[in-house]
């Protein structure tokens, strides 16, 4: 069983990384579960109900635009979440807002290991 802690530092920068994938291509919720558990070697294995929330929010910032594709065929139609402007503006400004706080906490880490 996942402890708490990991639970909580998973659960701050989720969005941060919805928002940096779907930046770098426009992409469709399943396809995004997939990519967070594949790209974290299993670490961010999330159910719709955990990402769905953080699209919606994403959505309702104005950082990204979901739009239905035609479906072909027997293929149904999905929703594919598009980054705009805004978010892109964002996931940098995040990005970078993220790696100022790492390095602060590795600062921290890098001290006396027994404290």
């Amino acid at each position: 069983m996942e402890d708490r802690f990991a639970q909580q530092l998973k659960k701050g920068v989720l969005e941060m990384l919805v928002l940096k994938l779907v930046c770098a291509q426009a992409t469709y919720g399943y396809e995004l579960l997939s990519r967070l558990k594949e790209t974290s070697g299993g670490r961010f294995s999330l159910k719709e109900g955990t990402l769905y929330p953080i699209l919606y929010r994403l959505e309702d910032d104005g950082m990204i635009l979901a739009k239905w594709s035609q479906g072909q065929g027997r293929t149904a139609p999905k929703k594919i979440y598009e980054a705009t402007q805004a978010g892109r503006e964002e996931n940098l400004r995040r990005q970078l807002v993220w790696r100022e706080f790492e390095e602060t906490v590795n600062i921290f880490l890098k001290g006396d290991r027994d404290q």
